[in-house]
């Protein structure tokens, strides 16, 4: 008997993280951080995180805190309005089994810029 390949389990999870300064971390100067909406994949939302946090260690960014906004099912069920683009995002992170970066809003002190 051969052995099918499983269907994969995999999902993507939309995920908020907060960076903080770093040598190398492509930030601009006067920025204090950044929030990156990332579009992870994973077979649930805390192997997501761990792969998510990985590569972002890897990319010379330093991690610190992680929000989970759970699958594209989940957010629709939510109410959150998904657009093309980045239900575009979303599928290709499952395609690929990769960690995308949508966004990238860096933190800036008050008074300063």
């Amino acid at each position: 008997m051969s052995k099918d390949k499983k269907p994969s389990r995999q999902q993507v999870y939309t995920l908020l993280v907060e960076i903080g300064r770093k040598d190398g971390d492509g930030l601009p100067d006067a920025a204090t951080g950044a929030a990156l909406v990332i579009y992870a994949s994973g077979v649930d939302e805390a192997e997501a995180v761990r792969e998510t946090v990985v590569i972002l260690k890897q990319a010379d960014t330093a991690p610190l805190d992680v929000t989970g906004y759970g699958t594209l099912d989940e957010r629709l069920a939510e109410g959150h309005e998904i657009d093309e683009e980045e239900s575009a995002l979303m599928q290709r992170a499952l395609d690929e089994n990769a960690v995308i970066v949508a966004q990238v809003t860096p933190f800036f002190d008050e008074g300063e810029a």
